[in-house]
């Protein structure tokens, strides 16, 4: 048995249970791992609080994690044990229902194609604040069909995708002037992660902003009101179902271990740095507090779970179990 984190009925943050459940075992073509981090996202709380995907009960939350492997399946071939890695568990766009167990355990299973080799210059936390968020900003580069020497105007610069978008633009798609908005305690911060420009929306309304861009990239679904600073006919990105604007495409991600791979070196070099809001880490115990933070809405960066309560004991018995030597 291990310990985790799940629910068995849909409702708020109080529904969920520290408890015991069983140990997974990977298929041929997934890994188990040791969960030493792990990211909350919104998705999280919504899939929590109503049926927005198949699933079963009892239900573990969480698609963000970094770890290390334990076991593999008879034919994973990009990873052995010992490896650390990192990714986003759950396939979205999988056909059938998303995974029963998520990152909130000390266990995971998944499929080798959805992670990647942890970059070596950064902690299991800094890794697990990345994969769904910079899948899904990626995604919207792509649906924007952004083109370098474009401009970008970012609404929503502090938060986990907004973050990775501004860092993205400069230093990923060669953007020639990035803009983004935030409140007034993020001023600084959002400057620190290379905006050109950053505009105070509690100070600033998107009827004064007299320059228009390129793209409208907007991470919080207020394109209703943002629209107005893109240029006529320039693509305008939301990230949040449905679209408040007719005019706004939807995007979400794709999930994969490859966008993460081609990111490598750019977190390698420290291009792109993961954002981890000062509140945490936060300890495994404080899951449910985590979420309540979460679902302010006013986080700075990723809400990241670590101090999992792992024991040397539980990863032997499991190694034991698929005739692997635990030294």
């Amino acid at each position: 048995m291990q310990k985790a984190w799940y629910y068995e009925e849909y409702g708020p943050k109080e529904v969920l249970k520290l408890g015991d459940i069983p140990l997974p075992t990977p298929q041929h073509d997934q890994l188990l791992v040791q969960v030493r981090a792990a990211a909350l996202n919104p998705i999280d709380s919504k899939r929590r609080q109503r049926p927005l995907f198949p699933s079963d009960f009892p239900a573990v939350p969480g698609c963000d994690m970094a770890g290390i492997v334990v076991a593999k399946g008879t034919s994973v071939t990009k990873f052995n044990t010992g490896d650390e890695v990192y990714g986003n568990i759950q396939d979205f766009n999988a056909e059938g229902k998303l995974k029963q167990l998520g990152a909130l355990a000390e266990f995971i299973v998944v499929e080798e194609s959805l992670i990647a080799k942890k970059p070596k210059n950064i902690s299991f936390e800094e890794a697990a604040s990345l994969p769904l968020a910079v899948q899904t900003a990626i995604e919207g580069f792509k649906t924007a069909g952004f083109k370098t020497g474009q401009t970008i105007f970012i609404v929503g610069g502090a938060g986990g995708v907004g973050t990775l978008v501004i860092q993205l633009a400069k230093h990923f798609y060669g953007a020639s002037h990035v803009v983004a908005t935030t409140s007034t305690p993020k001023v600084e911060f959002v400057k620190e992660l290379g905006a050109d420009k950053v505009i105070d929306y509690r100070k600033t309304k998107y009827k004064d902003i007299e320059e228009k861009f390129d793209v409208l990239y907007d991470t919080i679904g207020d394109c209703k009101n943002s629209f107005v600073v893109a240029k006529d006919n320039a693509p305008i990105v939301d990230i949040t179902w449905p679209p408040s604007h007719p005019r706004a495409i939807y995007s979400s991600l794709t999930v994969s271990g490859e966008i993460l791979e081609k990111l490598r070196p750019f977190i390698e070099s420290g291009k792109l740095k993961a954002q981890i809001d000062p509140t945490g880490p936060y300890k495994f115990k404080d899951v449910i507090e985590a979420f309540r933070y979460l679902e302010t809405g006013r986080a700075r960066g990723k809400v990241v779970i670590s101090a999992f309560p792992y024991t040397e004991s539980t990863r032997c018995h499991f190694i034991r179990e698929q005739e692997e030597s635990c030294s």
